[in-house]
């Protein structure tokens, strides 16, 4: 069970890491990637513009963080 607990955790850190945000909005952006692929349409567009806003936002909240410690 020891050994289990410690592969879910890892396997958790390694998805999840530092930032659950993140996290969640590369699981949103996949879900609409299967969503628009599902409808017959061409999904590859999806995941760029996602990918570019979720690194906008990373950044941000790092630099709010960054401020607010000087």
């Amino acid at each position: 069970m020891k050994r289990a607990r410690a592969a879910v955790l890892g396997v958790w850190g390694f998805v999840v890491g530092d930032d659950w945000r993140t996290a969640v909005g590369v699981a949103l952006a996949l879900g609409a990637t299967a969503v628009v692929a599902a409808a017959g349409a061409s999904a590859w567009w999806v995941m760029p513009p996602a990918v570019l806003a979720l690194l906008a936002l990373s950044l941000r909240r790092a630099a709010r963080g960054a401020a607010r410690r000087d």
